[in-house]
């Protein structure tokens, strides 16, 4: 019988913790996929891309909200995975489990976050670190307030807008799991913590990548705001970024890595 060595043990069961990765289960899905994946939280346009530019069905990852389709596609010469990212912290994850469990070591996450602060809509943001307020990332990294995207692929995207002329903001971002529960106080709270953006997975998806020694870097674009607690806008909500950090993050992955 395996004793509790790697176990933490906390009054409240989110803050427990297993450092062990002898999981009782994988994912099923085996199939051998490239090392780099674009892993998109971008509506329609994994499928309209992937059927406009050539993407072949690797695999299809069956649950029960819907079947998500795993292409490869290539792109300046490089065969890249192309997957998308459902909505909210553990959905998400459960799909990059898929991914990491099938080979892909090298991921670029793109999708919208709000902001906490003035700022335009459709503006690149590359987050630094994660504030984890949700449930999933604590199943992956022992607790902490923050968790660091400290990852080769994140200061990969940085040098590569900046090499496009593509202005861009690094950021502290707020992951959370309650959409509608992003309340005054709350919104203050994170921006006295140094939050800019908040978002539904980043947090999760860099703990997970973590635990597993993968590459993960996330591509933010900005949508909705809360600068105004008293007037919240939903913009359009960054649709116009949707199709173009697709494709920007097709190039990124597929430029030398350093």
């Amino acid at each position: 019988m395996r004793k509790d060595i790697d176990m933490i043990k906390h009054e409240f069961p989110i803050l427990d913790h297993d450092s062990n990765t002898n999981e009782l289960f994988k994912p099923r899905i085996c199939t051998e996929l490239p090392e780099k994946a674009v892993f998109g939280l971008l509506g329609d346009c994994i499928d309209s891309y992937a059927r406009d530019f050539g993407g072949r069905i690797a695999e299809i990852f069956p649950t029960i909200t819907k079947d998500y389709p795993i292409y490869i596609i290539e792109h300046n010469g490089e065969e890249i995975c192309l997957f998308q990212a459902p909505m909210g912290a553990p959905a998400a994850v459960q799909n990059l489990e898929i991914l990491l469990n099938c080979g892909v070591k090298h991921i670029i996450s793109a999708g919208s976050c709000g902001v906490l602060r003035e700022m335009p809509e459709n503006r690149f943001m590359v987050p630094v670190r994660a504030l984890r307020d949700e449930g999933c990332s604590y199943h992956y990294l022992p607790p902490s307030r923050f968790v660091e995207l400290d990852m080769p692929m994140t200061e990969h995207i940085c040098r590569c807008l900046g090499e496009m002329s593509i202005p861009c903001e690094r950021c502290t971002t707020w992951t959370t799991d309650a959409f509608f529960r992003e309340t005054p106080d709350m919104v203050e709270y994170r921006r006295s913590e140094g939050c800019t953006t908040v978002d539904m997975e980043c947090s999760a998806l860099a703990a997970c990548a973590k635990l597993r020694g993968a590459d993960f870097g996330m591509l933010f674009f900005t949508a909705d705001t809360l600068a105004d607690m008293d007037n919240y806008d939903r913009r359009d909500f960054g649709e116009a970024s949707r199709a173009p950090a697709l494709r920007l993050c097709l190039d990124i992955i597929t430029r030398k890595m350093s």
